[in-house]
């Protein structure tokens, strides 16, 4: 497909929103064990197709524990443009930064980072970036809390009580090949492709994926690119589209009917950044879109109204399609009645999974090793807390050719037990999805059960009298609890989510009517896992 830049209409391109990372060790550096000195780095881009902009950040450390008070604060207003800036805050392990004051070295415990950048006066509402993450003070002998533990390198799940039994299975479930703007070589790869040029489509990110070790790979190509441009091409023709979609889907199944014991999922990461928000579509047959040609012929099988999540939703629920809301945003995403996030019910069947942790969509790392990742939890909460049933999933959103291979992040998910040397099929990973039996994790070697009442995270139940909360965790690698934390808020309250416990066991009796109460364990490196939410409507 071949086209002049003339032919696409001015709009504002994919990924060229703010972007702003902290990296925060969680641990101070050998050397440093006393003093708990260790330098934050604060690194920010904006990539707005040569402009620069004024991005105003702040970044303050708070704690010990989740209700801490906020002891120092860091700030500055930096020029940033595609090739971004690097702010180094070193900080001396001291609560008082004043210093005419005796300043104390800060108490042992856990600690969070809360970075929050925004950009200047007229960027769109998205150019307003939050994030958050711990650290460990520790000088003295670790005072971890006491979990339950799976035998080490289990990969089958027991059954509960009434239940199957489970195999955990490690996805990716956000990543682009030359099929839409993604595929570069690590050499070459500066960031987004122009869309249809890059050498490495879907077959080749499988592949790569299986070698690296993952079970599942969903390559979700971005829905407006099959014209091959990042704005309109007005000469595109619907039949190329479509044509190279359904190509996508059937090079999935081929992959998968080819190679036991590896599922891949071809679908597309449907919507805009600027004035949108992206979610994934998982399993749909059909290519979703807005654009039209010169013609005014829809490049697409299905016409979805650019903006319109609530039609969309209705869409989805009524084909059976699933989906996950993709790095979100706290403002500007995801509106319904102008509301971020805004719920309907058939959103609320549709969307199962919100992306609590991403690492860079433009890292060229293949060791594991990315330090730019991204922290979603406080914007899933706000979908939780406006009445969404989603778990939470940790991706990375690959556009280079490093599918999987940038951090040990995973999406975990647990498919009931197929028979006696079965791969896992599309349906049994679909219908696990659907029924939120997920856990997200940044280390591809942690397993996190958390139960109510020894119902499985993901369920919904009405309760009368106690419930007993119960996390229980392993790593086959090693690595051990550093920290836990249950959390809990009114699904449709639109209220906050508050830590009630940091013990991996809870007995409570909540009060009349719904809740949710999931579970977040920090290991001894800083690696966080999320439990899927349970769902419980508390009777009187």
């Amino acid at each position: 497909m071949t086209w002049s830049n003339t032919a696409a209409a001015q709009e504002t391109k994919e990924h060229s929103e703010l972007d702003a990372t902290v990296v925060a060790p969680f641990h101070a550096a050998r050397g440093e064990r006393v003093t708990q000195a260790r330098t934050f780095v604060v690194r920010l881009t904006y990539p707005d197709e040569g402009r620069s902009h004024a991005v105003r950040w702040t970044l303050t450390l708070s704690g010990p524990g989740p209700q801490g008070a906020v002891l120092r604060r860091w700030s500055g207003t930096e020029q940033v443009g595609a090739n971004g800036k690097s702010v180094n805050l070193p900080w001396d392990g001291r609560a008082d930064a004043d210093a005419r004051e005796r300043r104390v070295l800060a108490q042992d415990g856990l600690y969070q980072l809360r970075l929050l950048a925004v950009a200047d006066a007229g960027t769109p509402r998205e150019a307003q970036v939050e994030q958050q993450w711990p650290i460990q003070v520790q000088r003295g002998a670790s005072t971890a809390p006491m979990v339950r533990a799976f035998q080490a390198g289990l990969q089958q799940l027991p059954g509960l009580e009434g239940q199957p039994g489970y195999r955990i299975v490690y996805a990716n479930l956000h990543s682009q090949t030359r099929h839409s703007d993604g595929g570069a070589a690590l050499d070459a790869c500066h960031g987004a492709q122009d869309p249809q040029t890059a050498p490495y489509g879907p077959i080749d990110a499988y592949k790569y994926a299986q070698e690296h070790g993952l079970d599942v790979l969903l390559t979700s190509e971005h829905n407006h690119m099959y014209d091959g441009s990042d704005g309109t091409n007005s000469t595109a023709t619907p039949a190329e589209a479509i044509a190279l979609y359904q190509t996508g889907l059937a090079e999935a199944a081929a992959y998968t009917a080819a190679h036991p014991g590896f599922l891949a999922l071809y679908g597309m990461e449907w919507g805009v950044i600027n004035k949108g928000g992206h979610l994934n579509i998982i399993n749909s047959e059909q290519l979703l879109g807005w654009e039209k040609n010169a013609g005014g012929e829809l490049l697409a099988d299905v016409e979805t109204p650019k903006g319109d999540y609530a039609g969309l939703y209705t869409l989805m629920r009524e084909r059976g399609w699933i989906g996950q809301f993709n790095h979100p945003a706290q403002t500007g995403q995801f509106l319904v009645n102008e509301q971020p996030l805004g719920y309907t019910p058939d959103g609320d069947v549709a969307m199962v999974l919100c992306e609590v942790m991403n690492t860079s969509a433009f890292s060229t790392n293949d060791q594991e090793t990315e330090s730019r990742r991204s922290n979603y939890e406080a914007a899933c909460n706000r979908a939780l807390a406006a009445g969404y049933h989603v778990a939470f999933s940790s991706n990375q959103d690959n556009h280079c050719a490093n599918w999987g291979a940038s951090y040990g992040n995973r999406t975990a998910v647990l498919v009931a037990s197929p028979a006696a040397g079965t791969p896992v099929s599309r349906d049994s990973f679909l219908d696990a999805l659907r029924a939120r039996r997920v856990y997200a994790t940044m280390d591809k070697h942690a397993q996190l059960l958390f139960t109510a009442n020894g119902k499985l995270m993901g369920e919904r139940f009405d309760n009368r009298g106690p419930l007993r909360l119960a996390t229980s965790f392993s790593n086959s690698a090693g690595r051990q609890a550093a920290a836990i934390a249950i959390l809990h808020g009114v699904p449709g309250g639109n209220g906050s989510v508050t830590q009630v416990s940091d013990q991996a066991e809870l007995t409570i009796t909540p009060a009349p009517g719904p809740h949710f109460y999931y579970a977040r364990l920090t290991q001894d490196d800083g690696n966080i896992v999320w439990s899927a939410p349970v769902w419980v409507n508390q009777l009187p």
